[in-house]
């Protein structure tokens, strides 16, 4: 194990993977939902049944058109999401993430944005400008790892 908590891969550190979040991941959801260190930041409450968590993945998650789980060896430790903007401003968008507390600080948030940019804009070929919800660049220390707040196509 290292010191993000996953197995170690060829190079020495665990896989860090973006994938559909589904209700097989439920357990590992509740890790972070459920966590009011980590809801304080989010646009939800803390979760406090299985059942609200299992309702949340059925009816926001699946039908979300871009959300992903953030997965070290294909565990989900936290989530991340892209929604587009509506109209005229359909060519922005804002990305959002949540990540269980015991990975902050370990630059697994970094990664993940920076692997949801990489992909993003060939995927939706609409999007000009990716935006952080309010507070996520801040948190993420992004300025100073190469973000500026906004990601141009």
């Amino acid at each position: 194990m290292d010191e993000t908590g996953g197995k170690q891969g060829q190079n020495g550190s665990p896989e860090l993977s973006l994938r559909p979040l589904d209700l097989s991941d439920i357990d590992d959801f509740m890790v972070w939902a459920a966590d009011d260190k980590v809801s304080r930041f989010c646009s939800w409450d803390t979760f406090t049944s299985k059942e609200a968590g299992i309702d949340y993945i059925k009816n926001t998650v699946i039908p979300h058109p871009w959300f992903r789980a953030i997965c070290l060896d294909n565990k989900a430790i936290g989530a991340i999401s892209v929604s587009a903007n509506n109209g005229g401003n359909r060519c922005r968008g804002e990305l959002g993430y949540v990540l269980a507390s015991k990975y902050w600080g370990k630059g697994i948030a970094t990664k993940a944005v920076k692997m949801v940019a990489s992909t993003i804009f060939k995927e939706w070929p609409h999007l000009e400008r990716m935006v952080g919800r309010r507070g996520c660049w801040r948190r993420l220390g992004s300025r100073k790892k190469g973000f500026s707040g906004s990601s141009l196509l």
